[in-house]
């Protein structure tokens, strides 16, 4: 559920994010803490009340869209965890996606087929839910600085500060339509992920995002790829779908998201085989989820109409 908002930053120009691992010179030591990426994927998470599954339970409640659940599995880790900055910023992604559902910003009908995707209004968060929202945001990043201060080389300060900035700029690009404000938040991801890939090669759920905007990228023209090199981004479609596909296969977090961008990708570059098979697996995974099932149903319907997927609005 974690969705197409990656996909629609590629529209406006905002958050195409390119991340490699480079050298950091340093002594200091990685700090395991209760939120430290395990080597399973959500669906392999063994069932059992810890720590650790209140967290890994939260996320799999949010693709389920059940927002109230995921808040509820969230609270407690923080409860049990209070100097963890995942804690807070993962009740801000529930927020935050909930609004998103709410507003119909998961809907990937508007990214692939809805020519007026680039020229909607701006939506309104609900009030409650961004003041919220915001202090979460805010609880994290502190709690994140703080551990770097002390190990610079935090694996889950790092992880944590990777997902506020991508949280923050999401919300302004999709809903507040501040691009240049979101591609601050961006740039700080960017450099957050490039610091946590040095620190933890095996964190998959960062090539969600090297994945997402290698592939984007080398979908424009060459006119606007050049543009982009030049400003300091560069893709490559397959190298993109090569990432996806190893997020999807690996990431923690985010790998159902990985297998949505794979899904949109496998769709723009006209495979709907691909794409039908991805979504019958998230449907079956995430039965409440009903943007699955419905996707497939549009995806049915549009394969009986010639060219209705030939355009894409990212």
């Amino acid at each position: 559920m974690l969705m197409k908002w990656m996909l629609a930053f590629g529209l406006q120009g905002t958050a195409l994010i390119t991340i490699a691992p480079v050298a950091l010179a340093t002594a200091e030591t990685v700090q395991p803490s209760p939120s430290a990426i395990s080597k399973q994927t959500l669906r392999q998470t063994p069932e059992g009340a810890s720590a650790l599954s209140f967290l890994d339970s939260g996320f799999r409640s949010m693709y389920d869209l059940d927002f109230a659940g995921a808040q509820q599995q969230f609270m407690e880790y923080e409860r049990e965890n209070p100097g963890d900055p995942m804690g807070p910023v993962a009740e801000a992604a529930g927020l935050l996606f909930s609004e998103f559902n709410r507003l119909g910003v998961l809907e990937s009908q508007m990214f692939i087929k809805d020519p007026s995707f680039g020229a909607r209004s701006k939506l309104v968060l609900d009030p409650v839910a961004l003041s919220n929202f915001d202090l979460a945001i805010r609880r994290g990043q502190a709690l994140a600085n703080n551990r770097l201060v002390s190990n610079r080389r935090d694996r889950d300060a790092l992880l944590a500060s990777t997902f506020a900035a991508g949280l923050e700029a999401e919300c302004l690009a999709l809903i507040q339509k501040q691009t240049s404000a979101a591609l601050d938040y961006t740039r700080q991801a960017t450099n957050y992920a490039k610091r946590l890939l040095t620190v933890c090669p095996d964190c998959y759920d960062a090539y969600v995002a090297t994945g997402a905007g290698k592939y984007l990228i080398g979908s424009h023209t060459v006119p606007v790829r050049w543009i982009l090199r030049a400003t300091g981004f560069a893709g490559d479609k397959r190298e993109g779908i090569s990432e996806l596909q190893v997020a999807a296969q690996h990431g923690h977090y985010l790998a159902p998201f990985a297998e949505i961008l794979l899904t949109i990708a496998y769709l723009r570059d006209k495979e709907p085989e691909h794409a039908r098979s991805v979504l019958a697996e998230l449907s079956a995974e995430f039965p409440k989820n009903t943007l699955f099932p419905g996707e497939l149903v549009c995806l049915d319907g549009s394969a009986e109409l010639s060219g209705d997927r030939d355009e894409f609005y990212f």
